[in-house]
């Protein structure tokens, strides 16, 4: 197998777009400052880019070296500043309790303008939405490609289903054998845990969140009969064994 790692994509605050970067370091918990943040409800349940499209037209980005979150909204705005917290609170994080922190300061408001509803932005106490089985998160080109064939699209932009890595250098699906094996992944040492099924989300454009592709339905069509571990599947994730850097143009190998 000669595959690399052609994309690198993390944001702040989960649910809010995408940002690509050049490296990231991975970590037994994952990358540290992706998806640290999330917003509630007032029912203190964890509400994504699922149920509040308008969050996938915010930009979030924050520097661990000064604790300094930033929001850029659509209009060029910005909410910028030091990040505080005020108090633990327990939160629904899909279908676990999860403990985080509420955040003192603009983000609660501004998101809550934007979206039309009250929100709260909270810092989760840790882990990412998988647990360390699902630090990383990967996904190939070519499936990509095979899914815009299937839509009768040019292309389906990666952003879409939220990967942590894009690799080019295999077949359409070839991810979906490597599920139970190792990889090494630029320095870092994985093992892939299972295959990631599919929501909403995904038919969301990743610039503006408005629904504008049918892929569930597509998935359905031609991956429902695949032997996965979660239905309706499209990438795999796991588990991180041993952290390390990993830059645009790594190696990916399998290790066994």
């Amino acid at each position: 197998m000669t595959a690399s790692v052609v994309s690198l994509a993390v944001t702040a605050v989960k649910g809010t777009r995408l940002r690509p970067v050049d490296e990231i370091e991975l970590e037994p918990g994952g990358v540290r400052d992706n998806r640290r943040f999330f917003v509630i409800d007032g029912r203190d349940r964890m509400r994504n880019g699922k149920q509040l499209g308008e969050l996938t037209s915010v930009v979030s980005a924050y520097a661990e070296s000064d604790r300094v979150l930033t929001l850029t909204f659509p209009d060029g705005t910005a909410v910028s500043g030091r990040v505080e917290h005020d108090g633990l609170i327990s939160t629904s994080f899909f279908s676990r309790q999860v403990d985080a922190h509420l955040i003192e300061g603009p983000w609660s408001s501004a998101l809550s303008d934007h979206v039309g509803q009250p929100l709260r932005l909270v810092e989760a106490a840790g882990g990412v939405d998988r647990g360390r089985r699902g630090a990383v998160s990967l996904i190939s080109r070519a499936s990509l490609a095979r899914l815009a064939e299937a839509a009768g699209e040019p292309e389906v932009d990666a952003r879409r289903f939220r990967m942590l890595v894009e690799i080019d250098g295999v077949r359409a699906h070839q991810e979906d054998e490597w599920v139970g094996r190792g990889l090494r992944i630029g320095a870092a040492r994985v093992t892939m845990r299972g295959h990631v099924g599919r929501c909403l989300v995904t038919s969301r454009d990743p610039v503006t969140g408005e629904i504008d592709l049918p892929t569930l339905d597509l998935l359905r069509e031609y991956r429902g009969d695949a032997d996965t571990t979660e239905p309706l599947p499209f990438g795999i994730y796991g588990e991180v064994l041993e952290p390390g850097p990993v830059r645009v143009g790594d190696p990916v190998r399998l290790l066994d």
